[in-house]
């Protein structure tokens, strides 16, 4: 092995670990509109490797059942989902519509009742789901960007004009 090909590898390996903690520690942002309080929040929910508890507990609010008040622990894989689905559609700025974040055992009996497109033991009770769309692109963009994670089920509902998403099995439906 020649010195400059050594010396050039040598630099590669030195230099990783600090391209590997520059992106470890990139604060990771969302932010929200909910469609039916028009609360709007944008917060840092995770930085490297360490969610933010307290950022934690505001998205738990936000994402609370409207119709009842409750409040519920929502799963953080949810948001590192939406997270990794804005930013492989490099829009990076994307702010999330919800439809439907956590939805108490009370309101899920209620919708189940009137509409044959709730599940009766939905995964909005177990705070592992959330129906989301983005004002200013295609619901299916959404729907193709979650497919390729390969992280959960997708539900794509057109009509409605919404993503449904969770951590869940992966799964797929809709058309």
């Amino acid at each position: 092995m020649n010195r400059r090909i050594f010396l050039g590898a040598a630099l590669a390996v030195a230099s990783a670990p600090t391209f590997a903690r520059r992106n470890l520690d990139t604060p990771r942002i969302l932010s929200f509109h909910h469609l039916h309080t028009d609360e709007r929040l944008t917060l840092t929910y995770r930085k490297g490797d360490h969610y933010q508890r307290s950022s934690l507990a505001r998205l738990n609010d936000f994402l609370r059942d409207f119709r009842t008040g409750d409040i519920a622990t929502i799963d953080p894989q949810l948001f590192d989902l939406l997270y990794d689905i804005k930013q492989s559609l490099g829009h990076t700025d994307a702010v999330f519509e919800i439809v439907s974040g956590y939805r108490s055992p009370k309101t899920n009996a209620m919708l189940s009742r009137t509409s044959s497109g709730v599940a009766k033991r939905s995964l909005h009770m177990s705070g592992k789901a959330i129906d989301i769309r983005v004002s200013d692109m295609p619901t299916r963009s959404i729907r193709d960007a979650a497919l390729r994670l390969s992280r959960g089920g997708v539900g794509y509902y057109s009509r409605s004009n919404f993503v449904h998403l969770d951590t869940g099995t992966v799964r797929q439906w809709g058309a």
